[in-house]
């Protein structure tokens, strides 16, 4: 083999494994996701899209950190027909009732002007994109799965669920830190009195 086809044979391998990875993420970013929109676990709901925020963005930081994937072709496969998200929207935001609203600067660069955000819709643009992804991975498409991965990080997704994770990591501190002042002062009482 010439140097080249090993190189090439190298940089396949690593788009292979990185495509497996994302793969993974994306799948288990889209379980989550409708876990916490079926609203069994409300105690966890907050937790789990913890979790859930900061695995995507650790794939998209991924992706974003490589070089551009540019796939053999240059236009996209068609993947199919997008999944139905618009159950999933109204889950999520009837779990999020009330704390679903927030401020946003969409582009903090180019646009500073504060918006009204919805972490429901930002969770659903996250697993549609995601979604759209996956349908090419599993068609066999590796490299048009990471481009469109990649280019919907860039884009779009990764900049929703930085500010998703945001609003969720505000209301997680709040709910942890924001106690009672009767509760604390009771309790700061039974400690220096046993």
């Amino acid at each position: 083999m010439s140097e080249f086809s090993v190189a090439s044979a190298s940089a396949s391998d690593d788009w292979g494994q990185i495509a497996a990875e994302s793969a993974a993420d994306a799948q288990m970013y889209l379980v989550t996701v409708r876990e916490i929109a079926a609203g069994n676990s409300p105690d966890a709901t907050l937790p789990m899209a913890l979790l859930a925020l900061s695995q995507v963005l650790v794939m998209g930081a991924r992706l974003g950190a490589v070089e551009d994937v540019v796939p053999a072709e240059r236009f996209e496969p068609d993947a199919g027909p997008d999944a139905e998200f618009d159950p999933l929207r109204a889950g999520l935001a009837n779990v999020f009732e009330g704390l679903d609203e927030y401020g946003d600067v969409v582009d903090p660069v180019l646009d500073p002007e504060p918006v009204v955000g919805y972490l429901s819709n930002d969770l659903v643009d996250i697993a549609s994109a995601l979604s759209h992804g996956l349908s090419h991975y599993e068609e066999g498409r590796t490299l048009e799965a990471l481009w469109w991965w990649q280019f919907s990080y860039l884009s779009h997704w990764g900049e929703r669920a930085a500010a998703a994770l945001r609003v969720v990591q505000t209301l997680l501190a709040h709910v942890r830190l924001d106690a009672d002042p009767d509760a604390v002062s009771e309790a700061q009482f039974d400690a220096l009195h046993p």
